[in-house]
């Protein structure tokens, strides 16, 4: 079953937003910086690509939780 276009959004709002959380929880107790700067990394990539798809894709959707978590 593919997605609607609505459905697609939703679902990378979503997921962005799971970044989102992950970067402004912080390094987890059990994880090394290495292994958390690496993470961290890549949250950052995704959210980047997620604006790059612009406002127009994400609609009414408020983006300043991406920029604020890369920003840390």
């Amino acid at each position: 079953m593919e997605l609607t276009q609505e459905q697609r959004v939703a679902s990378d709002y979503k997921a962005a937003l799971d970044s989102v959380a992950l970067l402004e929880a912080g390094k987890p107790a059990d994880m090394d910086e290495t292994e958390w700067q690496d993470c961290k990394q890549r949250n950052i990539d995704h959210l980047t690509i997620q604006l790059n798809k612009g406002a127009e894709y994400y609609g009414s959707n408020d983006l300043t939780p991406f920029t604020a978590a890369i920003a840390k």
